[in-house]
């Protein structure tokens, strides 16, 4: 629990310092020019996208509440921070490494957006079995069924008497 719930605050610190880790590392480990222009421009997007499955993670109730990630979450952030910390010191040499960064981030896009919907359609599931369950009659002890929206409907054969109110204006 104790690494779920540090998943859950690192994912948004790590939608600041990854990106700012590309700009930094790749100057350092060799890249220089015009990469580092395209790098800058690929760390922006990149953290963008960091903060989108961090809100999308955020948006979910149970992680709200608390305060914990999935450990299918910390999978695949773990894969895709580690492949983001990798480019920092390999892009120039493994360039294949920048086009599993964009693979296992739209993978954890989509698998964030997934549980999203899942979390949704089972509160969903639950609030309507909860309304069928109190619009279906009850049966009482002595056998008698008793539906619990009745009282407040009329019978098309009552009488209805209007008593007006004393003092009431028209």
């Amino acid at each position: 629990m104790l690494i779920r719930r540090a998943f859950y605050y690192w994912q948004f610190i790590a939608a600041a310092v990854l990106p700012l880790w590309l700009v930094v590392g790749w100057p350092i480990f060799g890249a220089g020019g015009w990469k580092i222009l395209g790098v800058f421009v690929g760390a922006v997007i990149l953290g963008l996208a960091l903060l989108l499955v961090a809100v999308l993670n955020f948006a979910r109730k149970d992680v709200r509440r608390g305060r914990i990630v999935s450990w299918a979450d910390v999978a695949m952030l773990t894969l895709w921070h580690a492949l983001i910390v990798i480019v920092g010191f390999y892009a120039d040499v493994a360039p294949w490494v920048s086009i599993l960064v964009i693979v296992v981030g739209a993978a954890a896009c989509w698998l964030s957006a997934w549980e999203l919907y899942a979390a949704a359609r089972r509160r969903v599931r639950t609030v309507m079995s909860q309304i069928d369950e109190l619009a279906r009659p009850a049966t009482l002890a002595d056998g008698i069924r008793r539906d619990p929206l009745g009282a407040h409907r009329m019978q098309p054969d009552a009488t209805v008497i209007v008593v007006p109110e004393q003092g009431a204006e028209r």
